[in-house]
């Protein structure tokens, strides 16, 4: 079978996840899944089967993250050979058990993003070298390497790869929600470094879901004529337990966006992290129907151009403002002025209280808690911080905290958090030594003079301890039980999620019934159809109304303008019910602040 000619012909698919989908099988992703090929073949291979089942044209080997220095963080250093070969068989047998379908070696970066720190560069492009060579002699019909974040890194296997055989290759990188690599570079970017090399195509995987891989792949191919791929994950996977995560997305989404993804140029599409069986028999299903239509019948890709930013609101009205709090993202590092800029305006505006929230960016970011500090010493202003416990010691936050609070920062939001998303399989490196209630335990010991090993401090602690809610959780139940538990630990305040729906956060209010704190909801204006329906569909627990959904595809160009009219409105439904409203980071929070300033927002639109 020839790859090339198969493109000429038409779109092809290539499979879903397999890490996932052996993880959701019962084992832990923080281990040498390839090698399973060794020690659980028969599941190894029943994945592939029911790929094979669902109609795809590729199916990739077992073999992600199947370098040297990755199999050696596990004890399986010297079993390269053995588990890339293994690999290569099971995708054959299952590749060759009914239809024609290709086998792809799947080639991960040579070392993790942790282990780049230490591993030099000759011992990585030795490593990318042995195993395609392993691949390539056992038989693959293709070489896929996939989840390159770092562009040098990309580069180096693309040159590797093509020279170590004569078998096709496939280079993807992989995008963080800026649409940049993890090393910043650009789609337009990896198309120049890449100009020229004899890869059969080029594409996109893993980190984004369908919306965001479809921008990544308009970019790339404004840029290349080449073939192009990509392999969105399901969305973002929720944590269901410690190490233990899964995903929601529909299939119907998914193929929405697919068809998008044709229509943009893709000529392979597939799933990564989340994907089942079941979608990409959907995928199949939508790519054999768009390859049996006439391109004169192809619809144009959808676009939306935003308008220019408008005023939905007079600045005129900024009384009573004393229960709307302004929440702030901390800006990347050198943007701190920037910040400092908008918080004034909004003290200028009125504002007496702002949030700093925790980041999800994977670039580097200010800390919360020294931008909380910086706004307070520098504007007088009273700020909330959001603090994470992930990849935290719990003495190194008791020491944080401690010297936060000596500085004058007193009010702290107490967050588990996730790390952000860096390829490769989710949150696999993250550390956590509390969770959230744990970091609430710790505040509340030291409001009552002791540190985390009961000894006692020179003087008690005068921490105001909030905790975060979500009234979209699909399980409203247990996000309630599990308030209350944090308002059991110590929990002073509770700060929800995005609300966006008032009968979500009714619904949960009920369920905290009498015993429970101060309560704000947070409410954050959406910017268009297409955010409200990447949140809707690809962020676990975000629900947004059909109404919401339907207001905001209609807006067109007014799109932002309804976003925060809608916020606005829902601002009014709800702070009755409430003890204050938190105004989460928008594009402009000035704007935002004057069109809920605007309800003339008073006494009377507190609650609890």
């Amino acid at each position: 079978m020839n790859l090339r000619a198969m493109l000429e012909r038409g779109a092809l698919v290539c499979d879903g996840a397999m890490g996932t989908m052996l993880h959701a099988a019962g084992n832990s992703l923080d281990q040498a899944l390839p090698a399973l090929n060794l020690t659980n073949a028969a599941l190894v291979r029943t994945v592939h089967d029911s790929y094979v089942d669902a109609g795809v044209n590729i199916i990739q080997t077992n073999t992600f993250g199947a370098s040297r220095p990755r199999l050696s963080e596990y004890g399986f250093g010297d079993r390269v050979e053995e588990i890339n070969r293994a690999g290569v068989r099971l995708a054959r047998q299952a590749a060759e058990a009914g239809r024609s379908v290709l086998v792809a070696g799947s080639v991960a970066p040579a070392v993790s993003v942790h282990q780049r720190r230490r591993v030099r560069g000759a011992r990585r492009a030795d490593a990318v070298r042995e195993q395609v060579e392993v691949l390539a002699d056992a038989g693959v019909d293709l070489v896929l390497l996939e989840t390159f974040g770092y562009l040098d890194e990309l580069v180096e296997a693309v040159e590797i790869a093509t020279a170590a055989s004569d078998v096709p290759v496939i280079a993807q990188a992989t995008f963080a929600t800026d649409t940049h690599t993890l090393s910043g570079h650009t789609p337009r970017e990896v198309v120049s470094a890449l100009a020229g090399a004899p890869i059969v195509a080029l594409g996109t995987n893993c980190t984004l879901g369908p919306q965001r891989s479809l921008a990544v792949l308009r970019e790339l191919r404004a840029h290349t004529d080449l073939p192009l791929t990509v392999q969105p994950n399901a969305g973002l996977p929720r944590r269901v337990a410690p190490a233990r995560f899964e995903y929601d997305i529909d299939s119907e989404y998914f193929v929405r966006y697919v068809r998008q993804l044709l229509d943009a140029g893709a000529g392979v599409v597939g799933g990564c992290c989340g994907t089942t069986p079941t979608q990409l028999a959907a995928i199949v299903a939508a790519t054999e129907e768009y390859r049996d239509r006439p391109a004169a019948a192809r619809p144009p890709t959808r676009t939306r151009p935003a308008g220019p930013p408008t005023a939905t609101a007079s600045a005129s009205s900024f009384a009573e403002l004393d229960r709307l709090v302004v929440e702030l993202t901390p800006p990347p590092t050198g943007g701190v002025d920037d910040s400092l800029a908008v918080a004034r305006r909004l003290c200028d505006a009125g504002t007496r209280l702002i949030s700093v929230a925790a980041s999800r960016s994977t670039a580097a970011r200010v800390n919360p808690v020294d931008l909380a500090l910086h706004l307070h010493q520098r504007l007088g202003v009273d700020t909330v911080a959001s603090v994470t416990t992930w990849d935290r010691t719990i003495m190194a936050l008791q020491a944080d905290l401690l010297g936060a609070h000596a500085l004058g920062v007193r009010r702290i939001v107490c967050e588990t958090g996730t790390p952000p998303l860096l390829g490769d399989y989710p949150h696999v490196d993250g550390i956590w030594d509390v969770d959230s209630l744990g970091l609430i335990e710790l505040l509340a010991g030291l409001n009552d003079g002791t540190d985390y090993y009961g000894l006692q401090l020179p003087a008690k602690t005068e921490f105001e301890i909030g905790a975060r809610i979500n009234p979209g959780s699909r399980e409203p139940e247990r996000e309630a039980a599990e308030a209350l538990r944090k308002v059991s630990a110590g929990a002073h305040f509770l700060i929800t999620r995005p609300v966006y729906a008032r009968a979500h956060l009714e619904r949960l209010l009920e369920l905290l019934g009498e015993h429970r704190v101060p309560i704000l909801a947070a409410v954050q204006p959406l910017t268009g159809f297409p955010e409200a329906e990447f949140l809707a569909h690809e962020v676990p627990d975000v629900r947004i109304p059909r109404g919401t959904l339907a207001a905001l595809d209609a807006a067109g160009e007014r799109a932002r303008e309804v976003g925060i009219e809608l916020a606005a409105e829902l601002v009014g439904q709800i702070r009755g019910l409430v003890n204050g409203i938190v105004l989460a980071p928008s594009e402009d929070p000035v704007e935002t602040l004057r069109a809920v300033a605007a309800l003339g927002f008073d006494d009377q639109g507190s609650g609890g």
